[in-house]
């Protein structure tokens, strides 16, 4: 069933007949109700209502926006590289970062990745096959260690009209090699654009990849991102989320452990004021023995804010020895916010170790009154507390300066609450 929201992506398609069928079965198939489970929290039926125009160019940003992201970084303006914003000379040995447009030898997407989206159930991931033409590549050869973060950069910027993009990203690292990559998601001013990400994450074996995505969008933009990572043996995975802008986010991080030993950390933060919506599902898949997840999120509802959390793990059958660990903790700052978390766990294996635990609640009283007799102001210990409370994901970041930057983040976000 099409809606305005479909016939007016639709128009921005330019691909060959194989994509065409990815559109025609995303037209044919409509956005998902109230009846998906998957989508049970999360309603598109204003969205559904609007247009948006394909982008043809980008506005002029300055770089002084990016004055506190260092190089190498590679920069999207309204979903089009900016090659003046970007920074790509002196790639450290063994790297190789572009647009995909601009190097075909970075291939932005696959065939097998697009035939399986044709068969799934994620109507943005199959818009996102059919009509993404461009996105980051960022390929580590095998046994290269990348010392400095790489910086991958999307601003949306303001126009007159409302625009739709769809980006296809691609990080890949082949056996043993390292790398770190700072994902930031920005806005250059007030818009309402759509914004659709899919991201392939391929490790080898024994790849380390440490990953902070920032999602700070404007108030009105709709950010739809989805990650999908493959993990060999030894491979390890560690991942930080910041959900902290937009009107509408949905954000899924899909991993299988497909090797032997591999290992996730995954931890995130989710902060919906205002009348923000931010929603983010995981999917993990233990498909081989003595795999381990170690999952932890963080949730504030302030305003009337509403934030969605899905947390699934999987362990298949043969996955003997995997640990699985999961914690989902959230905080209500107003009587008019809304948090709804779901831990699942399905176990085919014997000899596993798995927990969950989801909890929703308000401040510790009893915290609040320590800190307000020591003479701390009730929202200066209210801050402090909930400072503390979003920081808890990030303890994990082994670089102090990235770790510092992703904290001012959440405080400037904490304070905007109160201002």
């Amino acid at each position: 069933m099409t809606s305005p929201l479909l016939e007016s992506l639709a128009a921005g398609f330019s691909g060959d007949p194989a994509r065409r069928s990815l559109l025609d079965a995303a037209l044919r198939d409509g956005l998902p109700g109230p009846r998906s489970e998957r989508w049970k929290y999360t309603t598109l039926r204003a969205l559904e209502r609007r247009s948006f125009a394909p982008v043809e160019t980008a506005p002029t940003v300055s770089p002084d926006a990016l004055a506190h992201i260092d190089a190498p970084r590679l920069v999207f303006v309204n979903g089009l590289v900016d090659t003046t914003l970007s920074r790509l000379e002196d790639l450290p040995p063994g790297l190789r970062l572009d647009s995909a447009a601009r190097s075909p030898t970075l291939p932005a997407s696959r065939g097998d990745e697009d035939a399986r989206h044709a068969t799934g159930d994620d109507v943005f991931a199959r818009l996102n096959a059919a009509l993404a033409r461009d996105g980051a590549s960022l390929c580590v050869d095998a046994g290269a260690q990348v010392a400095d973060p790489i910086h991958l950069v999307f601003i949306g910027a303001p126009t007159e009209t409302d625009l739709a993009w769809h980006l296809r990203h691609r990080i890949e690292l082949g056996e043993g090699a390292s790398l770190r990559v700072v994902e930031h998601h920005l806005s250059a001013g007030p818009h309402r654009h759509l914004d659709n990400g899919l991201l392939s994450v391929l490790l080898g074996a024994g790849a380390r990849l440490e990953h902070a995505r920032i999602q700070h969008a404007a108030e009105g933009a709709t950010v739809f991102t989805r990650t999908d990572a493959n993990l060999q043996a030894d491979a390890h995975y560690h991942r930080v989320d910041l959900e902290l802008g937009g009107a509408l986010s949905r954000h899924e991080l899909n991993v299988r452990l497909e090797g032997e030993r591999a290992t996730l950390a995954a931890h995130g933060v989710l902060l919906a004021a205002g009348r923000s919506h931010l929603d983010t599902r995981l999917g993990i898949e233990h498909a081989a023995r003595d795999t381990r997840c170690d999952l932890l999120w963080r949730g504030i509802g302030a305003g009337r804010g509403r934030a969605v959390f899905h947390g699934g793990i999987t362990i298949h059958a043969g996955a003997d020895g995997s640990d699985a660990r999961l914690s989902n903790k959230n905080l209500l700052l107003s009587a008019t916010a809304e948090i709804d978390t779901q831990p699942v766990l399905v176990i085919h294996a014997d000899e596993v170790q798995a927990a969950h635990g989801a909890t929703v609640g308000q401040l510790d009283p009893g915290a609040l009154f320590y800190l307000r007799s020591r003479g701390l102001g009730k929202d200066a210990a209210k801050r402090l507390l909930t400072a503390a409370f979003c920081r808890e994901p990030l303890a994990a970041i082994g670089d102090e300066a990235l770790r510092a930057a992703l904290e001012a983040r959440i405080d400037a976000a904490l304070e905007a609450l109160s201002a």
